[in-house]
């Protein structure tokens, strides 16, 4: 199994005769309901489409996710599957072949002649409707992905190889915390014991404006969260991954 990371919430994750893209945001500028007084965000760069996607896996609807200019660089007959939100947006955009999943409920997906990736999508974050973390099941690898740190309280323990989270909390004045990274690491360490934590959804060095990112306010960092599974789970370790790089995600 094998990582890359581009930024805000989008990877490349690679199995054997499997690429998926999960949450891509590669191309153009993003905002939310086209109001870019209240936030827009860039790139430092747009990255090249990856040759070969077989599936796309988007956890929201929001465009930070399910990303409009993203998704419409892709070809339509790629399978993706997501949350009812997600799925929406891929329809709207012509996507032929969408699955929706609800929390609890699963599929397979299998590309070539290699093994099968099964899917099973988990109680995401609330924003405002009900979104999803996935469970990734292959025998290349194990992973867990839940972006804003809400993490399903009905998900049984077991060991993974891997967990992409925010390890940072993120929130608004009166709102409080949307995303619950370093609020969620610690359960995370204890109910999977992950060989790594891909730190997610913070990174990326995006160049943002507009109203919300003067309000928001950030609790933890990467030197905050590399104490703690030190001290909780020093066979864990910690990726601050470097955009656009790939890490094979072995156990050595």
């Amino acid at each position: 199994m094998r990582a890359t990371y581009f930024g805000a919430n989008g990877w490349q994750l690679g199995f054997p005769d499997l690429n998926v893209l999960l949450d891509p945001w590669l191309v153009g500028s993003l905002c939310f309901g086209n109001s870019s007084w209240f936030f827009e965000s860039r790139l430092p760069q747009d990255w090249p489409i990856p040759p070969a996607v077989d599936l796309v896996l988007l956890t929201q609807g929001l465009p930070d996710h399910a990303h409009p200019p993203t998704l419409g660089k892709l070809e339509r007959s790629i399978p993706v599957v997501g949350s009812a939100a997600a799925a929406q947006v891929a329809l709207a955009l012509g996507f032929t072949r969408v699955t929706t999943l609800a929390p609890g409920q699963s599929c397979q997906h299998t590309s070539g002649s290699g093994a099968p990736l099964t899917i099973t999508a988990t109680a995401g974050a609330t924003v405002p409707g009900q979104e999803n973390g996935f469970l990734l099941q292959h025998p290349d690898g194990n992973l867990y992905v839940e972006p804003h740190g809400f993490l399903d309280p009905a998900m049984a323990p077991r060991k993974l190889d891997a967990v992409i989270t925010p390890v940072v909390d993120l929130g608004l004045p009166l709102v409080g915390a949307f995303v619950r990274g370093q609020t969620a690491l610690p359960q995370l360490l204890e109910r999977f014991q992950p060989r790594w934590v891909l730190a997610s959804t913070a990174g990326g060095q995006m160049q943002n404006s507009g109203l919300l990112p003067r309000l928001l306010w950030t609790r933890g960092s990467i030197a905050t969260a590399t104490a703690l599974i030190n001290s909780r789970s020093p066979e864990t370790r910690l990726l601050d991954p470097e955009p656009g790089r790939c890490y094979p995600l072995t156990s050595s």
